[in-house]
């Protein structure tokens, strides 16, 4: 039965999760599949010695508390080792080039975590990397806490293809995640940003696509009703993402895209609310929706760590 539920179906070992428009819908609903199994049964061997004698460096730029924990905690449950390096006080901090970091670290360690500014610094690891190279988070996506959302929606939903998904804020990196995942899910999703801080047009343009694929939708708007109209899920993020420039323009504009009481009494009466967190209350989501009963935000923290582990498994695990 554990050998049935944990086996590599999607062929995913050796994989880099950089985004997830290079995850087919097979391989991602497997990661959640076992991602749910191993919730469920933390204490069963196969899981708790599958990386034994194995070791991931993590590698963060930019500062991190649920991403560096739940990654180190996913890392040694699975018996691997972490090794964490800090972005300064390594020789990237004083300007090694990328390429060689990612040649140098491919032969200590049989995977890389890195939180980065650039997506493309990201992408050249990937590039010049010979393990796989996990995205915790960058200014263009933020897989893993998407896959953590969905599963706390099929979770709490019941079900993800045919679902629907509102997000409400800045068309930042998690705008950019939603639709991608939402789309190879089945998902519909609806996107509600002043017009001005819209998704790029070639991430819309590319969800968009593989939704026709899967049953499911996806539409960029600026009206946060609409968007939240008839919602399962109502989910937001910080009006100002990390390293991004903070202008009085940009708040003004998205004061008006705040999460409450009255935004969400548009959705279904058994919606949940979704924020990556941390939160800045009062601003883009107020304190009473935050804290109500349909606030989903710790399960969906503690899911980072049950999706990180299944991608950690099926990537780097022998069978």
């Amino acid at each position: 039965m554990v050998e049935r539920l944990l086996a590599n179906e999607a062929g995913l070992q050796g994989r880099s999760v950089v985004s997830l428009k290079d995850w087919s819908p097979t391989e991602i609903k497997q990661v959640l599949m076992t991602a749910k199994w191993m919730k469920s049964n933390p204490k069963i061997a196969e899981i708790q010695y599958a990386l034994k004698g194995k070791s991931v460096a993590m590698i963060f730029e930019l500062p991190s508390t649920r991403t560096r924990v739940s990654f180190q905690v996913a890392i040694q449950s699975l018996g691997a080792a972490p090794v964490i390096l800090d972005w300064q006080d390594s020789q990237l901090g004083r300007g090694e080039p990328i390429e060689d970091t990612a040649r140098v670290l491919s032969r200590y360690v049989e995977a890389l975590v890195v939180r980065a500014r650039s997506h493309e610094m990201v992408q050249t690891l990937q590039k010049w990397a010979t393990i796989p190279v996990f995205n915790a988070l960058t200014d263009q996506a933020h897989p893993f806490q998407v896959l953590a959302d969905a599963l706390t929606i099929w979770e709490h939903v019941g079900y993800l293809s045919g679902s629907k998904l509102a997000y409400v804020g800045d068309g930042n990196n998690m705008a950019n995640s939603y639709m991608i995942i939402g789309a190879k899910l089945g998902m519909h999703v609806r996107i509600a940003c002043p017009e001005k801080w819209w998704p790029a047009q070639g991430v819309i343009a590319y969800a968009q696509q593989e939704a026709e694929m899967t049953g499911g939708s996806v539409q960029v708007m600026t009206d946060p009703e609409q968007a939240v109209f008839g919602a399962d899920a109502v989910a937001t993020d910080v009006f100002v993402s990390m390293g991004d420039e903070d202008t009085a323009e940009k708040r003004s504009q998205l004061n008006a895209y705040q999460v409450n009481s009255q935004l969400m009494a548009k959705a279904k009466a058994q919606a949940i609310f979704l924020h990556c967190l941390p939160a800045h209350r009062g601003e883009e989501v107020s304190e009473d929706v935050l804290e109500g009963p349909q606030s989903v935000v710790f399960d969906e923290a503690e899911n980072r760590l049950h999706v990180q582990k299944s991608v950690l498994y099926h990537t780097l695990s022998e069978f």
